[in-house]
């Protein structure tokens, strides 16, 4: 039985760490960049409940919708929900882009507290678990945080086999899901990429921090897009554009990227000193959280290569839990330094390495780290494979197929 009409492809890595939680006294909160499948892994634990009981009562509120557009505010949900929970039923209650509700996490704590039923939802923004939710509920809730396709989901996706025509399609175009309703072709893609692009600016960023200069926020997602993986501060960014005529403070950029930070289209990275152990203050990276809405800003470009490898990269070991730093080891850089549960994975990225000057440069920076974690260089050159003195080298493909 389902109360959806809609077909989905599975994504197991996200429903087997969402249903241990199920019927757990917690408020199940799945976070991420809007249009990268939070609703339908909704929709799969859904699914789950009522293959095990038929009699389950599964209240489904999809803030996107027109039926639900009455739903402002705390009072209005309280009073929405008293009317409709069933006393003599186990309730389970999902709400989609639940900080559209002002004022939801009053009604979610008084539920829980009640155990009138199992809560779920998704948010686009990260103030939901900055506000009251996280204050009140400190204990109380899970995030399960949710990505675009991972490079293994879009082949299945996509119905693609496992070759470079593949991983180029994935770089070009990216991993939101809905991409599978459309041809990959350049124009029909993009078009439709912008169109999220805009609704990720206009609802999640322009509406909800009132920016009234629009053009200059578009310009700096430009400059980020053509910058990705660079070094910078917003300090930076605001001599940059004073120098193209635009003359915006440093706070004032500062302040646009931490909104953009907060619908998670953006992922921002800190530099470690490894011999010091410290991280440092100023200048970091940024990563893209799909490649695609990236590409789309300033169009598919192959002299682009490694940023684009860089940022699926990082993608990846995001996706599998580390926590990821920019490493530097003297005046050497480090692409990434990642960490889960005391292991370590050092990280270069480069395009292709095509002399000795080149290996030497990127198997060197990993050479000077002392100490017996593992060692990883991805590149596209082929074949790769083997290693150089204990560091591995692995083509990109084959990278992004492992489960490390």
């Amino acid at each position: 039985m389902s109360l959806h009409n809609k077909t989905y492809i599975k994504r197991s890595n996200y429903l087997d760490k969402a249903l241990p939680f199920l019927d757990k006294n917690l408020i199940k909160v799945l976070t991420g960049q809007r249009r990268t499948g939070k609703s339908y892994i909704m929709l799969q634990v859904m699914d789950e409940i009522l293959k095990n009981n038929l009699r389950a009562q599964i209240i489904f509120i999809d803030k996107e919708l027109m039926e639900f557009d009455f739903l402002n505010t705390a009072t209005d949900l309280h009073k929405y929900l008293n009317k409709v929970i069933e006393e003599d039923k186990r309730t389970y209650l999902f709400i989609d882009e639940v900080q559209e509700i002002d004022g939801f996490e009053k009604v979610l704590r008084s539920i829980l507290n009640e155990n009138k039923a199992d809560i779920w939802c998704t948010g686009s923004n990260a103030d939901i678990l900055t506000g009251e939710l996280a204050d009140k509920l400190s204990g109380r809730y899970i995030e399960i945080r949710v990505h675009s396709l991972s490079y293994i989901e879009f082949l299945e996706f996509h119905s693609l086999k496992n070759d470079n025509n593949s991983l180029n399609k994935y770089l070009k175009y990216g991993g939101l899901p809905n991409l599978i309703d459309l041809p990959l072709e350049e124009d029909i893609a993009f078009d439709y990429l912008k169109t999220i692009n805009a609704t990720v600016l206009l609802k999640d960023i322009i509406k909800r921090h009132q920016i009234r200069n629009v053009a200059m926020l578009e310009n700096l997602i430009r400059f980020i897009a053509d910058n990705t993986g660079s070094l910078f501060s917003a300090h930076s960014i605001s001599k940059f554009l004073k120098s193209q005529g635009q003359n915006i403070s440093a706070s004032i950029i500062s302040n646009y990227i931490s909104y953009i930070l907060d619908s998670y289209y953006l992922i921002k990275v800190s530099r470690s000193d490894l011999q010091g152990k410290r991280i440092f203050e100023t200048n970091e990276k940024y990563y893209f959280e799909d490649i695609g809405l990236r590409n789309a800003w300033i169009g598919y470009q192959p002299m682009h290569i490694n940023k684009l490898i860089e940022n699926v990269v990082f993608r990846h070991m995001l996706e599998l839990g580390y926590s990821i730093t920019v490493g530097s080891v003297g005046d050497k850089e480090i692409d990434f330094v990642t960490e889960k549960s005391g292991n370590k994975i050092y990280i270069q990225c480069a395009y292709l390495m095509p002399s000795e000057k080149t290996r030497d440069r990127e198997f060197g920076n990993l050479l000077k780290i002392k100490d017996n974690f593992r060692k990883i260089v991805v590149s596209l050159d082929e074949p790769s494979g083997g290693n150089t003195k204990g560091v591995e080298h692995l083509h990109l493909r084959e990278f992004l197929s492992m489960r490390l």
